[in-house]
């Protein structure tokens, strides 16, 4: 295939057509007419062999092949536009790039919020996506890091690309604010007994709450797995289920969820969340910006404004 033979506005009208599932507002997300993307859709039709949206009574659905185009689509789309939106200059105050940062929910929740208003105050114009951190974007990292300005993720996971520390945080307890059962202190035997929500408990996942308890000697009795840590508090809530989370998450949630936060019985190891990126973006005064960014909002994440 060669890429003289593609008309890479196709590309456009793919990720609004694979996003609204619908021609006509496809058109009104382009500002196109609805003709103009119906002959669009016609053409890609062609190109791929595949109906792409098919008809389910009334509405539209992707086709198999249309579900596996949305991920790479994004990423394709948003590659275009840092190559044809590089300079050897950025002012922040006048710019309207768009950066994308691969996050868990974790630090979409602790780092997300500082980031983006540090970022708004700075470039009113720049817009935040944080793309939902997945297992292929970190066991297929630096591939992964191609289609994105970075990745926030502990250390421990990720070798041989660009990294800097943005803040840390420590491992704490979370058990239900009801459970009598437990004191305000808890032992290493109460934890050998109590039933556990874990978190990614897979070999390849990348959270390091099952390293703790290994490292300890601890086998948990493993009665939920959630693929996310914004749940953990509230399966814990209510029931005698324990669960390690991250401080400054826990903090957060607490109050919401309805439990409570206890020190580990164990000398723990710090999480140290860092930004790692690809090596191409090494030299582009935009994603050093962005950089420096994040190393602010990290400070605040900590409390530390300096």
């Amino acid at each position: 295939m060669s890429l003289r033979n593609l008309d890479l506005n196709l590309l456009v009208t793919l990720d609004a057509l694979l996003e609204e599932r619908n021609v006509t507002r496809a058109a009104g997300r382009l500002s196109l007419s609805q003709p103009a993307v119906s002959t669009a859709l016609q053409r890609l039709r062609r190109h791929f062999g595949d109906e792409l949206l098919a008809r389910d009574g009334n509405r539209y659905e992707l086709t198999p092949l249309a579900q596996q185009l949305r991920e790479p689509t994004a990423s394709a789309l948003a590659g275009v536009e840092r190559v044809f939106g590089a300079s050897t200059t950025f002012d922040p105050e006048t710019a309207t790039r768009e950066f994308t940062v691969i996050v868990s929910d974790y630090a979409a929740a602790v780092l997300g919020d500082r980031l983006a208003t540090v970022t708004a105050e700075r470039a009113p114009g720049v817009r935040l996506r944080l793309k939902a951190q997945s297992h292929f974007d970190v066991n297929h990292a630096p591939e992964s890091l191609r289609s994105a300005d970075g990745m926030v993720l502990p250390h421990g996971f990720l070798t041989d690309v660009p990294s800097q520390d943005l803040y840390e945080d420590s491992w704490v307890l979370v058990v239900s604010r009801d459970n009598a059962l437990v004191g305000d202190v808890v032992t290493l035997e109460d934890l050998g007994q109590m039933p556990w929500v874990m978190t990614h408990h897979q070999p390849t996942a990348f959270t390091p709450a099952a390293r703790q308890l290994s490292m300890i000697g601890i086998e948990p009795e493993i009665q939920v797995v959630v693929e996310s840590f914004l749940p953990v508090p509230f399966l814990v809530a209510g029931t005698p289920r324990v669960a390690l989370l991250q401080h400054h998450l826990a903090s957060k949630l607490s109050d919401a969820a309805g439990v409570r936060v206890l020190d580990c019985p164990w000398d723990v190891v710090p999480l140290v969340e860092a930004f790692w990126w690809h090596p191409v973006h090494r030299s582009d005064p935009a994603h050093a910006w962005l950089r420096d960014t994040l190393i602010e909002a990290g400070r605040l994440v900590t409390g530390d404004p300096s």
